[in-house]
């Protein structure tokens, strides 16, 4: 599924640090929201490793959003492409 990551975070550096570790997962489409696609598992998973990045009592918001695959054809987007899961299998 579709995990959209939306972050407000108003450190410098914990906004940076938790970008660069969000790249491992997923897609950066704006400078505070990835596109990852993950099971409900690894987004629990993410879920707990963001939480020890950041600092809910100076301010810093984090929402994961569970996007169902069958509301991605129904994706409106301006300036980039639509959000598309990646391949089931590469060949080499």
């Amino acid at each position: 599924m579709l995990v959209l990551v939306v972050y407000d975070i108003t450190d410098d550096k914990r906004r940076n640090k938790l970008a660069t570790f969000l790249e491992g997962y997923g897609r950066r489409v704006q400078y505070s929201v990835f596109e990852c696609f993950l099971s409900l598992a690894d987004m629990q998973t993410l879920h707990q490793q963001i939480a020890r990045r950041v600092k809910p009592d100076e301010d810093d918001n984090v929402r994961l959003y569970w996007v169902p695959v069958d509301a991605l054809p129904r994706a409106l987007t301006i300036g980039s492409e639509a959000p598309e899961p990646p391949p089931d299998a590469y060949i080499i």
